[in-house]
């Protein structure tokens, strides 16, 4: 029988959108998560912590206020190469012509750039190809000295002061996490932050030394790896069992690997995801043409929707919230791009369950939920919950992508914040560990209430006998009276 009703509802697929000047206005911001964010990005790389604590300060207290749990994303900046401060601001690089990489953080002549990186002059060689402007300017190292490097323009194109800095080929030996991110993680830790994004990562140690840094500061914020590095790719399965959620960050990857191959990079990370019972974001320029223009272009409709169809969990937005002119009215083309592809994959999803790990009432726990999502399809329920004091339990539930309201009912205000990142899971905060049968009432209540749920309506309730802790060995189906 098939499980996938429609029924009135915020999109499945979460949205994520990143905070600026264009939502620095509370009435705004307040919009934008009305229109259907999910989760709010701070970008540490354009922000002091100062800055994120009034951010967070103001999500929260908008969240209060409107009663939905919001979570919050703190992304480290992580080492990326940058220009410094150069003449004029810019320098215009004209084809054939030589420009000097020369150490030092401020250029002192019109033809000179300079690095963020200290060793960039030692670390690059003859023949590197090195692209400045997010890809649109290149150029080829033709020798290097002691001080310098000389380059040979081969794209053309004017460079700004701080931007990005890519060079194809070449390991360059800095750290994942550096000093800055270590400080930016650790007030993270001691302010609640349900996600931290690790940029530029390329080994699974460097996800595990930030998680270490957390676990050392009690907190249970969540480490989302992003995947912009080649060498992220030679080590994508390991970096992905080590972090807890995946983001696709398509700006540095389509430069640090050939873009023609992008869009098939995207689907296989977001299928080893899956397969892996791990939330993946696609992120960067999905619906960039929105920061000037009130509608999106067709190509970028495409984009977004067909991520979706590979399965991501999430959408995020960057520039578009963060400096576009239209904010709300991108969050709200996401969310009608996101209906109306999600009417269109309901049927194309097979389960992808989660692997037997985490010991043996992790086990009982993931055959539970298979067992409970197998019911609710023979019996077409409209709905399925589950009790859960991690969230664990509702992540499960939602990779087998059921086309019905998935909704996750916790006392655990940060288990509440971090199911906003799973795909078709509404968030609930309930009471504090009720038996079964209080549980199953308290859903059909909620259910009835929300329109949800109506008289003759099936529910399935997963929840725990309460002979083993942190055990989810229960099922209960339900029709509603």
């Amino acid at each position: 029988m098939n499980l996938r009703h429609q029924v009135s509802r915020p999109s499945q697929t979460k949205i994520i959108a990143t905070l600026g000047p264009a939502c620095e206005n509370p009435e705004v911001l307040t919009r934008m998560l009305q229109a259907g964010v999910d989760i709010v990005r701070i970008n540490s790389a354009h922000a002091t912590i100062e800055d994120c604590h009034v951010l967070v300060s103001r999500v929260r207290e908008l969240s209060a206020g409107l009663g939905t749990p919001v979570g919050i994303l703190l992304d480290l900046a992580g080492p990326k190469l940058r220009l410094g401060q150069l003449v004029n601001d810019h320098v215009h690089c004209r084809e054939d012509t030589i420009i000097r990489f020369v150490r030092g953080e401020t250029a002192q002549n019109p033809d000179e750039l300079v690095c963020s990186y200290p060793s960039f002059i030692d670390e690059v060689g003859p023949d590197d190809r090195i692209l400045l402007a997010d890809g649109t300017v290149s150029l080829l190292v033709e020798k290097v000295s002691k001080e310098a490097a000389y380059c040979r323009v081969i794209q053309p194109g004017v460079v700004r002061s701080r931007q990005g800095i890519n060079v194809v080929g070449i390991k360059f030996r800095v750290r994942a996490l550096t000093e800055t991110d270590r400080e930016f993680a650790s007030w993270g830790a001691e302010n609640d932050i349900d996600f931290l994004g690790l940029s530029f990562v390329r080994f699974p140690e460097e996800v595990r030394e930030l998680k270490a840094l957390l676990q050392s500061k009690r907190s249970d914020a969540q480490v989302i790896a992003k995947i912009e590095k080649a060498e992220a790719l030679e080590n994508l399965p390991e970096i992905i069992q080590a972090a807890d959620a995946v983001m696709i960050a398509r700006g540095d990857l389509g430069v640090e690997t050939d873009i023609a191959q992008l869009a098939v990079v995207q689907k296989k990370i977001i299928r080893l995801c899956r397969q892996h019972c791990r939330p993946v974001v696609v992120a960067t320029q999905m619906l960039d043409s929105m920061q000037q223009q009130v509608l999106p272009t067709r190509a970028e409709v495409a984009d977004v929707a067909n991520a979706i169809i590979d399965g991501a969990d999430a959408c995020m937005l960057s520039g578009e919230t963060a400096l576009g002119r239209h904010p709300v009215e991108a969050v709200t083309m996401m969310h009608r791009i996101a209906l109306a592809t999600e009417e269109f994959t309901s049927q194309q999803f097979e389960a992808a369950p989660c692997s037997y790990d985490g010991g043996e009432g992790e086990a009982i726990t993931t055959a539970t939920v298979e067992a409970a999502v197998h019911l609710a399809a023979r019996i077409g329920a409209r709905l399925i919950a589950a009790g859960t004091a991690t969230g664990r339990t509702v992540l499960k539930i939602s990779r087998h992508r059921l086309g019905v309201p998935v909704v996750g009912i916790t006392d655990n205000p940060a288990a509440l914040r971090r199911m906003c990142l799973y795909w078709g899971v509404i968030p609930l905060g309930g009471p504090k560990a009720p038996d079964p049968e209080g549980l199953l009432r308290f859903v059909v209540n909620w259910g009835k209430h929300a329109g949800f749920l109506a008289s003759g309506d099936r529910v399935v309730v997963i929840s725990g006998t309460g002979i083993h802790q942190a055990v989810q060995n229960l099922i209960i189906a339900h029709q509603v009276d």
